[in-house]
């Protein structure tokens, strides 16, 4: 099984907004190796990132459901549950929702993370 590493940053949602300016008017481009995903907080990261949410990451990547019905019988989480917590997930990079057929298939983008932050971390 291939690692997949995704980078995370943390940093207030004001910095964020800040550096999404600079980078939109040409004033800040954004360095090789810097964080994709950005979080405004750590616990706003450990809820997308839960230990429960960990566990049904490595079920979608071991099991490779064909839908999220198969993932619900494998999981035993209800489909209003799962299908809310993948979004979310697919919001931030970490799986893909893909549509075959009639159904989602859910694939995992992100079977490792790398998180950056710091109390003197700006990012501009």
């Amino acid at each position: 099984m291939r690692k997949k590493v995704l980078k995370i940053g943390i940093i207030p949602r004001e910095d964020y907004k800040k550096r999404t300016i600079a980078i939109a008017r040409g004033e800040y481009k954004p360095k090789k190796g810097e964080p994709k995903v950005w979080f405004e907080s750590i616990n706003s990261m450990a809820q997308v990132l839960s230990s429960e949410n960990q566990k049904l990451l490595k079920v979608i990547d071991e099991k490779k459901p064909a839908s999220l019905k198969e993932l619900e019988v494998a999981t035993g989480r209800k489909s209003s549950n799962l299908s809310r917590t993948l979004k979310t997930m697919s919001r931030y990079g970490i799986v893909d929702l893909v549509k075959h057929n009639k159904s989602i298939k859910p694939v995992v983008k992100a079977t490792d993370f790398k998180v950056e932050f710091g109390i003197n971390s700006a990012v501009l």
